[in-house]
């Protein structure tokens, strides 16, 4: 049995594209996890829609055997973590369960936010960091600037960096030796009574929920009984296992290992991530400090195009809320669209990605509402209430205050693209708060409204600056706002799926272009319709659907206004207004999805 001190637990960081799963495949192809014929690019990301989109949206753990240069055996447990803004907390928590991670760096782009944001989260806990520069095998690739910009911008040491290559596999070698040199091993005793983080836990369809644990102290074995601090349950061990990346089972995991274990639990919301497993027969462990609970930023209203499929999409987000705690639902009917669900998102990519697997694996035609943020209404009578959905805000009378989410966001860029990134973060309502140069690169930091930024900001800043600049984001606090409910009527019947809440001085020019919007979408009826748009009970913006005419006069010949025309065209005019009376108007799903086009644009 190997001792504690030959092993080594380390997360892979980086910005999204600089190469994290290329490297993960090397090391593994390296240390003999998978044989060749195994071997498939991005050999950890196991969901389709990882493969298709080249991203890494869950954390993935391996365990691997290496033989060092100095003739020892070494135990290598990698955790592959996500790179986007939206996955943040899977990298939270991966960080958690090692003592070192491994930051790599695109060496033709530099540092960028998200390499920040995942940096400061391993610093805080007291990560020992290896900085790895990637891509040396490409013409633009640039060690030493790439090197003084992790100085400047992060400020941590690169002597120990590592040059090398995910493609041709130059380098890993010398990773793996760095990792043995640099990296602690794990502190704790086998002797010791057991206590276990749980890091993460998943659904499977033979084996229930599986969960995935750091054992700090003590030994896992089968069987054993064990118990859950957080909701105080006890459960008996049934399988005790590790990825080599391939699941095999094991009798026991000693302290410092990373493993999974299945207890026969059946549903998830039963394992709280970052909870604290104990032995059931000690009675005093104090619970480790677990990490904080991911918190949906983003909610919107699904709503299956065919009410036939309500039961699908109900199953479809029940299953894939077993693999996903942070993705939240409940039910909800909306007079426009009939029933549905409002769902919590971390933001809009992971918004996206639940959608097309519902779409992709349920077989499911979805329509999304406006995506909005949570606000948090203060009422005069002391009481404060979690706004998700726009038309449920109570009576403006009632209202003391309504405060918005608000970012701490930073954005790097080349110098030649500030002014425009300046400019769209004024737009956006934003507060500078800091302004750094590393090289011909600008380190922006700005305070900005959730709800700006929650649709298109990452694009436009793409866009603006040819995808040069990078931009990661932190929820900071609640401010208030000077927000108002802007409504939409059509025929004088409010469209609560088209309610949103807005800045006070955007309300009006947004009011007109939706109506503007649904003029050309909604189809002409026999009657003329009105499209409005209120804050509260004042109309702000108005536009006109005409009416189809029937020409009732063809049949009378000769000219001059007779009494007999007049009389037809009265007649006319009667049985138009009360077919506008009863007359419903249909609003097509185009028209909704237009609308929801226009707060991207």
């Amino acid at each position: 049995m190997d001792t504690i001190d030959h092993i080594r637990n380390f997360a892979i960081i980086a910005h999204i594209d600089h190469g994290k799963s290329t490297i993960a495949d090397r090391i593994i192809h390296k240390c003999g996890g998978l044989t060749e014929r195994e071997m498939k690019a991005q050999v950890l990301d196991s969901m389709d829609i990882e493969r298709e989109r080249g991203i890494t949206i869950k954390a993935q753990t391996v365990k691997l055997n290496y033989k060092a240069k100095d003739g020892k055996n070494y135990i290598l447990n990698i955790i592959d973590t996500p790179g986007h803004v939206d996955f943040s907390y899977e990298v939270s928590r991966s960080l958690y369960a090692c003592e070192g991670s491994i930051l790599i760096v695109d060496s033709t782009q530099g540092v960028e936010a998200q390499t920040l944001a995942n940096v400061y989260q391993a610093l805080d806990i007291n990560h020992e960091i290896i900085p790895v520069l990637n891509k040396t095998d490409l013409p633009a690739s640039d060690i030493e600037r790439t090197k003084k910009q992790i100085e400047d911008v992060i400020g941590i040491e690169t002597e120990n960096a590592v040059p090398c290559s995910g493609k041709t596999g130059e380098g890993i070698e010398d990773i793996l030796e760095k990792i043995i040199s640099l990296l602690p091993a794990p502190k704790g005793k086998t002797s010791d009574d057991l206590k276990c983080l749980l890091v993460d836990s998943w659904y499977d369809t033979y084996l229930g929920v599986v969960i995935l644990v750091r054992v700090i102290n003590g030994k896992l074995t089968k069987n054993m009984k064990i118990k859950m601090l957080s909701t105080d349950q006890d459960y008996i061990v049934e399988k005790v296992g590790v990825f080599t990346p391939k699941a095999r089972d094991m009798d026991e995991l000693n302290s410092g290992e990373i493993g999974f274990i299945t207890t026969g639990i059946k549903v998830l919301s039963e394992t709280k991530v970052g909870d604290t497993i104990c032995d059931a027969t000690k009675t005093k462990v104090d619970a480790l400090p677990g990490f904080k609970p991911s918190k949906p930023v983003v909610f919107c209203g699904l709503f299956p195009v065919d009410s036939s499929e309500y039961q699908k999409l109900k199953d479809g987000l029940a299953k894939l809320q077993l693999n996903d705690a942070s993705f939240s639902f409940e039910a909800e009917s909306s007079s426009a669209l009939g029933l549905g669900f409002r769902c919590g998102f971390l933001g809009l990519l992971h918004l996206e990605i639940i959608s097309e697997r519902l779409e992709r694996e349920f077989d499911v035609n979805l329509l999304t509402t406006t995506p909005g943020v949570v606000y948090k209404v203060n009422l005069n009578n002391g009481e404060v209430l979690d706004l998700q959905n726009p038309s449920s805000l109570p009576d403006p009378t009632l209202i003391k205050t309504i405060g918005e989410p608000w970012i701490k966001a930073t954005v790097i860029t080349p110098d030649q693209y500030l002014g425009s990134i300046i400019k769209l973060c004024q737009d956006k309502r934003g507060i500078q708060t800091n302004l750094t140069y590393s090289g011909n690169r600008a380190v922006l930091s700005y305070e900005l409204p959730l709800n700006e930024v929650v649709f298109d900001f990452n694009d436009r800043i793409k866009s603006m600056t040819s995808g040069y600049a990078s931009f990661d984001y932190e929820i900071a606090e609640y401010k208030e706002g000077d927000l108002v409910k802007l409504g939409i009527l059509v025929n004088g019947e409010p469209v609560d799926a088209l309610a949103m809440m807005i800045h006070k001085d955007f309300a009006q020019r947004t009011g007109r272009e939706v109506c503007e919007k649904l003029k050309d979408l909604i189809p002409r009826h026999n009657f003329m319709i009105p499209v409005q748009a209120a804050i509260g009970g004042k109309i702000i913006a108005r536009e006109t659907i005409k009416g189809f005419k029937k020409d009732v006069l063809t049949k009378i010949h000769g000219g001059g206004a007779t009494d007999r025309k007049r009389k037809l065209l009265e007649k006319q005019k009667k049985g138009k207004a009360k077919s506008k009376q009863f007359g419903r108007v249909e609003i097509p799903q185009e028209a909704f999805i237009g609308v929801l086009k226009i707060n991207k644009e």
